[in-house]
């Protein structure tokens, strides 16, 4: 008898087994074509419209459909200018794409412009600085607020010290401050370019003004 009840309950495992097994592959993309096929759907027809979409894929939704605004941007990364569409929601950026009606890109992105969201929204972006001060032999860690004072520090002393205002030997007049070099990130976009240009050059006298954004 007990031999008889464990085989019945084998046997209902099994039954059950390929029940949710048959379920399983009746959803899949494949099957749904072989039944299309065998009802006559042309073969060229086939692996299109439904019966290539998943369960999963369509309860896929992207994620700036909730966004609370869209903002009009310019890829940082080089001097082409591809425009970007900013998408924020409460306050926060959520994704970052390619403007379709842009003449130069139209709505496409190169490799580093299409990761710019990572670089703004990441985790691992280091926020506090590196310091070493002179003739030290260890490294300290610095708020980034108190990098920025201690730049803005040391650039006002340098130029004072070393600011150039006329050529005697020449006899013209200079605006100039040689012992000070810019050397711009790839990440600047143009208004930070601009800017950088108009303060280091027209304001500080800088001669030296450098960017290697054609890395």
């Amino acid at each position: 008898m007990s031999v008889r009840v464990t085989r019945g309950r084998a046997l209902a495992r099994d039954t059950d087994m390929r029940r949710q097994l048959s379920a399983v592959l009746s959803r899949w993309p494949l099957v749904q074509d072989l039944k299309a096929w065998r009802a006559g759907t042309p073969f060229d027809q086939l692996g299109l419209g439904d019966s290539a979409i998943s369960d999963t894929t369509r309860r896929l939704a992207p994620r700036t459909r909730d966004a609370d605004a869209a903002v009009p941007s310019i890829c940082p990364y080089c001097g082409v200018g591809c425009a970007q569409i900013v998408y924020v929601k409460n306050g926060a950026i959520i994704d970052i794409e390619g403007h379709p009606r842009s003449p130069i890109n139209a709505g496409t992105l190169c490799p580093r412009g299409a990761a710019t969201f990572g670089l703004l929204v990441n985790p691992a972006r280091l926020m506090r600085v590196k310091y070493r001060a002179p003739y030290s032999d260890r490294w300290e860690e610095r708020p980034l607020e108190w990098a920025m004072d201690r730049i803005a520090e040391l650039v006002k002393r340098t130029r004072d010290a070393d600011y150039e205002t006329r050529d005697d030997a020449k006899q013209r007049t200079l605006h100039r401050c040689g012992s000070i070099a810019s050397l711009g990130g790839a990440t600047l976009d143009n208004e930070e370019n601009y800017l950088i240009k108009k303060l280091f050059g027209g304001g500080l006298g800088m001669v030296w003004i450098e960017n290697q954004a054609r890395v």
